[in-house]
């Protein structure tokens, strides 16, 4: 099944697609938050087995922080050229490929028996899931109306939070029963069998094309330069805001889910399973944030404009000024409840960010534009915030770490409302273009 409809010389774009049946556009998205589920899983882990690692091996706390930082950092790296693979060789067959890669590799963590070799066996399930997010998003994107695009991205994104919870809990209930071995094990395999169902089940869809110029001949359409992608992609001032405003504010989520279980075992004294169930309600909070944050975007935004932006910046400052209150105070039941409601809002933003990107770029770089969100998402927050609260915390103490780090997402908050003063008359440009919107 393939909708799309071909464009033509005297229309730009692609019509919109013949509207998808509602079923098989929400098992599209059950497989592809499955995998997304499955993604997060094998990347973070790693929290809830950092205290084994730090018994076992005796390594620092900024040794340890690589461990976790090296996806993120593989995963910003190879991003874009690996969605551009993904672009021309199929999207589905991407996903399924990549799955088996962080799976097997996850696995493989389980049998290091060295920094080092960890290390690599991390690095490897960065590649893996270099380029998951963005060919899962475009796929959302293609199988559902814009109208819903906040709240679908941010319901899709909320994966990896859940994910996270899911990674940190387990891990931490596995590790504390059965070693920190087993829990790489254990979390690696689910993914396996989502692979293999995916591409009987999900068909690909046509990438729209850049530009209706035909070569001579008569063929319908050129392919795309690298250097057009490029050019389409950072063409929004607003989309070039949005880009580093969500990147500085995933160091929120990321040091959370990195650094919440071993706080929790140094300075409330409980052991490595509690710990994980208490950093697992965090992250579980800031899930049902990026859930709701979207949804709520979608909707003040509806008959504001303006507002796309304005929301997102908001959630940030809350989360920035509730975060460091939480790891100001001394260890109690106040400042655990502060940590709660800060990760409610560590990244609401998600969905947010998703929507302003793709209202303001052209829908043949869909997969692309996703791509570089998830690069600065990568490069600018998720590896080097739990690397930094690792850098300091050797200096300062993690207590302090954490309190500063914060600071980061008020930072993230001015990229936002910078965004938010040009996304209405990049919209525009984009709607005058001819860019298919959703009734």
């Amino acid at each position: 099944m393939n909708p799309s409809l071909p464009a033509t010389a005297a229309q730009p774009f692609s019509a919109p697609p013949a509207r998808l049946p509602r079923v098989y556009a929400w098992v599209v998205f059950g497989l592809t938050f499955g995998l997304m589920l499955s993604d997060y899983l094998s990347r973070q882990v790693i929290g809830a087995v950092i205290p084994a690692l730090k018994e076992e091996w005796g390594l620092l706390d900024s040794q340890l922080a690589m461990l976790v930082s090296v996806v993120s950092l593989v995963v910003g790296v190879l991003t874009v050229p690996m969605s551009l693979v993904a672009d021309r060789w199929g999207r589905v067959k991407s996903i399924t490929l990549m799955a088996f890669v962080w799976c097997l590799a996850t696995v493989a963590c389980g049998l290091a028996q060295s920094h080092g070799q960890l290390l690599w066996a991390r690095a490897f399930v960065g590649l893996g899931e270099a380029a998951y997010g963005a060919a899962g998003a475009a796929l959302l994107a293609h199988v559902f109306p814009a109208r819903q695009r906040a709240a679908v991205l941010g319901a899709f994104l909320s994966a990896s939070l859940f994910g996270s919870v899911l990674g940190v809990v387990l891990g931490g209930a596995v590790a504390a029963h059965s070693g920190w071995r087993m829990a790489f094990f254990v979390v690696g395999a689910p993914g396996l069998l989502l692979a293999l169902i995916y591409p009987f089940v999900v068909r690909d869809y046509k990438t729209v094309e850049l530009t209706p110029e035909a070569p001579p001949g008569g063929a319908a359409f050129q392919r795309l330069r690298v250097a057009q992608i490029a050019r389409e992609v950072f063409a929004a001032r607003s989309g070039n805001f949005t880009y580093l405003a969500s990147g500085l504010q995933m160091a929120m989520p990321a040091m959370l889910i990195a650094w919440l279980p071993t706080y929790f075992g140094r300075y409330h004294d409980v052991d490595v399973k509690r710990a994980g169930m208490m950093a697992g309600v965090a992250v579980l909070a800031s899930g049902i944030g990026m859930i709701f944050g979207g949804s709520l975007a979608d909707r003040l935004s509806r008959n504001h404009p303006g507002r796309r932006a304005l929301v997102p910046a908001a959630y940030s400052v809350v989360s920035a000024m509730v975060l460091c209150a939480a790891f100001a105070l001394p260890p109690g039941s106040l400042g655990l409840g502060l940590i709660f409601l800060g990760a409610l809002f560590a990244a609401a933003h998600g969905g947010c960010s998703g929507a302003i990107v793709c209202d303001v770029t052209h829908p043949g770089v869909r997969a692309t534009v996703t791509a570089a969100m998830t690069l600065a998402n990568n490069l600018i927050g998720l590896a080097p915030g739990p690397l930094i609260v690792g850098v300091l915390s050797d200096v300062i103490g993690l207590k302090l770490a954490l309190t500063l780090t914060p600071v980061l997402a008020l930072v993230a908050a001015l990229f936002f409302v910078l965004a938010s003063r040009s996304y209405e008359s990049d919209a525009a440009r984009n709607r005058a273009r001819g860019a298919p919107q959703a009734a």
